[in-house]
């Protein structure tokens, strides 16, 4: 049983929840009421918030497991529940509740709607209701049999392929590995009895099954000019090819994902191309496996000029949102996510934006934007490289320092940047407060790759100016705006690097275009605050690093 991370399907809760003066059987009812409208999972009781094993010497009264099923049995509809006492390996109890996926919709007694999103419970109010029965019929759609599709009638060379990439896959048990190909087709949900199901005819079906379906997906790639004219286009809607071979088709088929730019690297020049192949694998697995397949509508991959932008039919995911999608994770395709997952087509769940906006960041190029129109999805990545310097300065920091896939994304937020403040760095990386920005930022500040100014919401973070420098990046700055911030760090770092210089000297090699003003109030507030100092008068003051003593004004007085 895993007792660690809080996810969709695992949560965990105090003893204290479910007995004494503290017991709150209604928050209780209310998570089992989330994970059943989700994809089911289990809830363990006994391990604190701070905590990943119980207490030693805990134990489970003899009588709670039955006043636990009555209780939630009273306060919830349609939530089916098990629970059991395990002892965990410290040697305390726990009472593990596994909540089955709802058939149907599940709710309070009390006519309240919950949803398991990552590892938030979110209420469901308003409209969402009928989106959420919508979404939920009594039987998934991804098992039905309706249209009786025998299983002897499935394509044998797709079957033969899809069981030998499982059975090649290090994501399948040993256990499942050993298994016939009919017994894998049972264990995939591909087959019920003799007939395959939808999920089995999108898989393993014919072209001619595979179009009865109905839905099974069209992929249309549309070329534009600089113009918005269409110029070329590549359309997949035989339904010969079953998703997991589209994958390839399409990436293999569309010449323009094999281009890319030469950009100048010192005396040499470095290849970069012009989309990165798993920016746009994950783009199209993300169109796949998440869309509804309840409903009608191509996909469709509009390249232009500057962008791609893959259009998707339906809407998110009831709770998920284009300002959580970074972080919010909800299959809506359950078997179709496991067999793609299982074949390593895509990471594990909620991984796929975290890996588009590394590599995208990471590239020089800007972070995906995702829009949500009426009926419809839409998900832009960026073609042309933006910050050029911003390929060596992550790869650089990364080389020296293994960072991890975090703080490569911050820091390419960064160093596309003049520097965020705390509140543009937590609304960039989609969290819900600044105080959540440490596992970003906290190591990258103890390495001195970025710096910050300030205190609490009125941090401001930036890379080190060094860094900016070295890898070519202060050419994008706005000097002539620059932030007072900024500016300082850049005089300190001067002054390190050049002590005994004039204060014309300094301004020359920081930017001469900034204002002179806006320099000499910088110059003077540093002095001030003793992170430089001044020797010699005037024409003949010369500035070196900080020291408490000694400091003037840049005036002589």
């Amino acid at each position: 049983m895993n007792t660690g991370r809080e996810d969709q399907q695992f949560d965990r809760k105090s003893l204290r929840t479910v007995s004494g003066k503290t017991a709150d059987f209604g928050e209780l009812a209310k998570d089992c009421v989330c994970f059943a409208n989700g994809a089911g999972g289990h809830i363990v009781i006994g391990i604190e918030d701070d905590a990943t094993e119980a207490p030693a010497g805990q134990r489970i009264p003899a009588d709670l497991l039955d006043r636990v099923r009555k209780r939630i049995g009273e306060l919830t509809v349609n939530v089916d529940l098990a629970a059991e006492v395990q002892r965990g390996d410290g040697g305390g109890e726990i009472l593990v509740l596994t909540v089955a996926r709802a058939v149907g919709v599940a709710s309070t007694s009390d006519g309240r709607y919950f949803l398991r999103v990552g590892d938030d419970c979110r209420p469901v109010v308003g409209d969402d209701v009928l989106r959420l029965v919508n979404e939920r019929p009594s039987v998934p759609w991804e098992t039905m049999t309706s249209l009786g599709v025998p299983r002897e009638r499935c394509d044998a060379l797709k079957r033969t392929a899809l069981c030998d990439r499982l059975r090649a896959s290090d994501r399948v048990k040993p256990s499942v590995r050993e298994k016939t190909d009919d017994e894998l087709l049972d264990h995939y949900a591909l087959a019920s009895a003799d007939t395959l199901t939808n999920l089995g005819v999108l898989l393993l079906g014919t072209a001619t099954d595979r179009a009865r379906l109905g839905t099974a997906p069209v992929v249309q790639a549309l070329k534009y000019d600089e113009r918005g004219v269409k110029i070329d286009k590549h359309v997949w809607d035989d339904h010969v090819l079953s998703p997991v071979e589209l994958v390839d088709a399409v990436w293999q088929g569309i010449p323009d994902f094999r281009e890319a730019y030469e950009l100048p690297d010192g005396l040499l020049r470095m290849r970069v191309p012009a989309y990165e192949e798993a920016v746009v694998r994950e783009l199209l697995v993300n169109a796949l496996v998440h869309r509804p397949y309840t409903q009608r509508g191509d996909i469709f991959l509009n390249l232009h000029p500057a962008h791609l932008e893959v259009v998707n039919a339906g809407r998110l995911p009831l709770g998920v949102t284009p300002r959580n999608i970074l972080h919010a994770s909800r299959r809506r395709n359950d078997g179709l996510a496991r067999v793609f997952h299982d074949l390593k087509l895509m990471e594990r769940e909620g991984s796929g934006f975290d890996l588009m906006y590394d590599r995208l960041l990471t590239s020089g190029r800007a972070a995906p934007t995702v829009a949500e129109g009426a009926d419809s999805v839409h998900v832009t990545v960026p073609r042309r490289v933006v910050h050029p310097g911003v390929i060596r300065l992550i790869a650089e920091a990364d080389q020296r320092h293994q960072l991890t896939q975090r703080e490569r994304i911050a820091l390419g937020l960064l160093g596309q940047s003049e520097g965020l403040s705390a509140v543009e760095l937590t609304a960039a990386l989609e969290l819900p407060e600044p105080s959540a920005l440490r596992p970003w930022t906290a190591r990258l500040i103890e390495l001195g790759l970025v710096r910050t100014t300030g205190r609490t919401r009125a941090t401001r973070y930036f890379v080190e100016p060094v860094l900016l420098r070295e890898a070519g990046l202060e050419g994008h700055t706005t000097l002539t705006r620059i932030e007072p911030y900024r500016l300082r760090a850049l005089i300190v770092e001067d002054v390190g690097r050049y002590p005994g210089s004039a204060s014309s000297e300094i301004h020359r090699r920081v930017g001469p275009e900034i204002p002179v003003r806006t320099f000499r109030r910088a110059l003077n507030e540093l002095l001030s605050d003793g992170e430089i100092r001044a020797v010699g008068e005037r024409r003949w003051r010369r500035y070196h690093p900080g020291s408490a003593i000694g400091h003037e004004d840049d005036d002589g007085r």
